[in-house]
Order: C-alpha cells, then structure tokens, then sequence
C-alpha cells in the first residue's frame, strides 16, 4: 500500500488490527523492525527461567525501557535475567526503527501490534507495555503519534527536550551545525522535538503511577532514550544507563548519569589511589602495543589503527616535519554520541579546530598536526574534521598538516613525535600524557581534571595556555608522579571500568549461544555477572579484592 493510503487506513479503528490477523502475522517481515527471530527464541528461554525466578527471593520494581528493534531484542534477555534473580520487571517498549523519518501510522501499529506478538510470551516473568498504548494526553486512538506540545510538561523537562533534540539531529546529520533556516535540518529537530515530547509525556504518566524503584536506560544521552533518562530523574527515581565499548562480554554502566557522559570519579575515589603491579603496567603496555602495531587485542575485533607504527624517523620525513616543535591535535568523529554535550569554552568541537588552526597559522615558530579520527573511515558521511580544517585555512600555512583518516599514518608514531597534544575528548589525549607529553585538554572528557592535563575553562585561558606552554614547552612536560598517575587511570579505565557482561549488543544472538540463560544464571555465570546485574538494579559496587 502507498504511504498515502497507510495514513489514510491508520485513522480508522481496527484496521491495522484486522489486517494484522488475517493477513500479516503469518507472513515473513520484509520491515526493517523485526523482532521474529526473538519471537522464536523466547518460549525456551522463559521455561529456562521459570525455575529460578521461582527460588528467588523478592527484588526491586525494575523499569526497562528500550526503542529500536536491536535494544528490544537485548532489553528481553536482560529482563529476563533480571527477573530469574528475583526482581518485578515491566519492559517498556517504543517500536520504532527510524527515529529520523517519520512513518505511516498503519505501519506503526501494525509494529506496535508485532511487538506485543513477539514479548507477549515473556508474561508473566517481565511485563510488556508499549509506550504507544499509554492512557495519555499526548496520544491520540490506537497508539499512533500525533503532534504533541510542551506546555504540559514541566518546564525542566521543556528544556531537556530541546536540549536532546538537538543532540539527535547533530547526531543524525553527523555535523555540529544545525541550520534553523535549512528546511531538511528544521524538519529533522522538528520530528524530534515531536517524539521527544511524546516520549517525555509517555514516561512521565507511566512513572508516576508504577514508582519504579530504577529505571535501566541504553545510552541515556541521545533520541528517547536521552528523554525517558531526563523524566526519571526529575522523578528522582534511580537510573542506570548503558553502553558497550569494543570488547566481548563487557558493558559500560552508570548510576544516576548517561554512560556517554563517562563520569569515572568513583572509580578515582576508589582505585586510583592503589599501586600498580608490574603485571598491570604489562597488560596496558601489551593493549597500547596492539593499538600501535594495528592489531586487535583481546575480545574485540576493532582496529584502533588501520597502519602499524613505522617509527617516529620515517613518520617525521612522510609527514614533513621539521626540527620544529610539533603540536598534535587529536580529533573526534563528529555525530558519535561521546562527543555530544561536552563543551566548555567553545560552542563545539568544530568551532574549537576552526579557532586553534586559525591561531596556529600565524605561529610559524612550531608545527601543527591535525590527526583526524581514523575512525571517520567508518562513518563516510560525517562531516571531516578535514573539511573543518579547509574551510577554517582554504590556503593551508606549510607549517600545519592534516593527516587524514584514510591516511597511512599512525597515531601512535605522532604521540611519540608530538611535544604538546590538543584533544577535546578523544582517549588520544589519555595516551600523550601517558607518554609524557603535556596535553590541553579543551572538552569535558573523563580524564579531564585529573592533575594530568591542562584544563582551560574559556578563550581567555585557553589563548593563555597555549602561549606559555609554547614559550617554554620543557617547562611543561610531565612530572614522573604525573606520568605513573596518567596509567594508573588508563588502566582503571581501560580494565575496571568496563564490567562484565554476557552479551554484547553488537553480535548479540552470537554470545547468547555462548552464555545461555541457564548458564548466565548458573553458578559459573553468577560469578561473573552477579554484581554486575546488581550494579544494574542500582546496588553500589562493591570491588573484587
């Protein structure tokens, strides 16, 4: 059916319902939202469960809320653990699949209708409920979205909605710059002011009349998933968020704030303080080895690097340098969500690159290099910090170079050439002061403020610090205790900081295979993943000895 049609039809009662019975429930999803594999998988993951929820003694009023069909299909297991270990769980659900385009609302219910299908089997150990049904002024008949406003919400809540939405449209458009006065940009954080709300409506009505006692959150920054944080927490409820780094069998986890936030002071307060082994120096030095000879380490199958190191020598006559002193500064990927919201004194990372090339063009006394992310490769619609660089310096001084993402250069070579680093969130910055060399550090990074960077708040301070780091760079390297601090850190971050975890959300129904239900919930898996999952329902961390 046209898209005409399907709005046409999704305005009738029972449409989508009637259809969905005689003729689409059977048939294959040729949908982008998909949960069929989950429907088949459940039923035997349920009667693996039933037996230890049964034994478990009574837990707390957990809250999941999940959007996307590949959270949806994670937030199901994690439930399910969840409620095998004692704890009353409702998973909250909104069936989207482009939270950047708006669809059909036919389409919509029919997802809606196929989400029910697919959990409905989890009853009665976790609960359903599709955000789409909630009782509430925001929606209208049959769970579609209509255009809500904010004048019924708290003007705090007003704010965050905002404040998100933009995040969601730099974060679609994978640029900083969102033009108000463009059509296409103003749709998108349009669309996304629209859900937004709804989402922030949904949540707040069902919150304060279920009480959770924590709210577990993917991301927590970005799209609904940034706005069902925001309601919980003005709710004061607890809630935890999550993300996944490159490993296997591991999560990021925070209490209380978005996980792409990576606020580690606790992690400080309670490690740092404690020496380092030399078996921990030689499992950081082995993982920093594996970034600088471009291969994969442990569980993950990422490549930080895509050019093993040639050697600082061979990197110097490549790129072109000079017995000049080299200042590097390391960029983000724009659009990756752990760069979002982390502004201090520039409004963003490209105003931030603008300026400082802008003031290194005038400073023929050193040498610029401008790693671009690698990463940038994997994300070809991006804007590039190159393009950042040209547009700043259409005519680019010989004395600053862009290394570019694609380019057969490795950051690690330009950390040991460097004399000064420049980052604004980027663990490049960790690693140059790892090695020595002071480093500016010009956005709200988790390493920032740790007595191992120098950390301006505006313009003023930042201009400042460039010129007396430069005037005497020797002045400004690293102290020894500076230094051992610097690995500490890395490796708390590196190594502790990550819990483990059964299933990652990349290769998720791979690692089901590996840790089943029964096994995750068996003795072997609860030594592993016991505090986790407890870290998860809001339980202090209690550190392995």
């Amino acid at each position: 059916m046209k898209t005409p049609l399907r709005e046409l039809l999704g305005d009738l009662p029972f449409t989508a319902e009637i259809d969905w019975m005689l003729r689409s429930k059977n048939r294959p999803r040729k949908d982008h939202y998909n949960l069929t594999r989950l429907l088949k998988s459940l039923p035997d993951a349920v009667k693996a469960v039933k037996p230890y929820a049964e034994k478990a003694p009574k837990g707390k009023n957990v809250l999941l809320f999940a959007t996307l069909h590949y959270w949806i299909e994670q937030s199901a297991y994690l439930g399910l653990v969840l409620a095998g270990m004692g704890h009353d769980v409702t998973l909250l659900t909104l069936p989207y699949s482009e939270w950047h385009k708006q669809k059909d609302k036919f389409t919509q219910r029919q997802r809606v209708l196929h989400t029910h299908e697919a959990l409905k089997i989890l009853s009665p150990l976790v609960k359903h409920v599709s955000m789409l049904d909630i009782q509430s002024s925001s929606r209208v008949s049959h769970g579609t979205l209509r255009a809500v406003k904010h004048d019924d919400l708290p003007e705090k809540i007003q704010q965050d909605i905002k404040e998100v939405s933009l995040w969601d449209a730099q974060y679609t458009l994978m640029r900083e710059e969102v033009d108000m006065n463009d059509a296409g940009d103003k749709a998108l954080y349009d669309l996304r002011v629209e859900r937004n709300t709804f989402a922030a409506k949904a949540a707040l009505q069902y919150m304060q009349m279920n009480k959770p006692d924590v709210v577990l959150i993917p991301n927590g920054l970005i799209l609904e998933m940034g706005i069902v944080f925001r309601v919980a927490r003005y709710l004061g409820i607890d809630a935890v968020t999550y993300e996944f780094n490159d490993q296997r069998e591991q999560i990021w986890l925070a209490q209380n704030s978005s996980i792409m936030q990576q606020e580690t002071d606790y992690l400080v307060d309670a490690r740092c303080s404690l020496p380092m082994t030399d078996a921990m120096y030689e499992r950081l030095a082995d993982l920093e080895n594996a970034r600088r000879g471009a291969r994969v380490w442990g569980k993950s199958k990422r490549l930080w690097q895509y050019v093993s190191a040639q050697g600082a020598d061979v990197t110097r006559k490549q790129v072109g340098l000079d017995d000049r002193p080299v200042v590097m500064l390391a960029a983000n990927v724009l659009g990756d969500s752990l760069t979002l919201g982390r502004d201090i004194f520039a409004a963003s990372m490209t105003e931030w690159i603008t300026k400082t090339v802008q003031y290194f063009a005038k400073r023929t006394d050193v040498q610029l290099v401008i790693r671009v992310h690698p990463g940038e490769r994997l994300v070809p619609q991006a804007k590039s910090m190159a393009t950042v660089v040209k547009e700043a310096l259409p005519e680019l001084p010989s004395h600053i170079h862009v290394i570019g993402a694609l380019d057969n250069v490795n950051t690690y070579d330009l950390i040991e050439i460097a004399n000064v680093g420049l980052a604004y969130t980027t663990t490049v910055g960790l690693e140059t002061a790892m090695n020595g060399r002071p480093v500016i550090s010009c956005g709200q990074t988790h390493y920032r403020g740790r007595g191992i960077t120098i950390d301006p708040n505006t313009w003023d301070e930042y201009y400042a610090t460039l010129e007396k780091v430069l005037a005497d760079i020797p002045a400004h390297q690293m102290k020894e205790k500076q230094i051992e601090f610097a690995w500490n850190y890395a490796y708390r971050f590196f190594f502790e900081y990550p819990r483990p975890f059964p299933w990652r959300l990349m290769n998720f129904w791979d690692d089901l295979e590996v840790w089943t239900l029964e096994k995750v919930l068996s003795e072997e898996g609860m030594a592993q993943f016991k505090e986790t999952f407890g870290f998860l329902v809001g339980e202090p961390f209690t550190w392995k000895k």
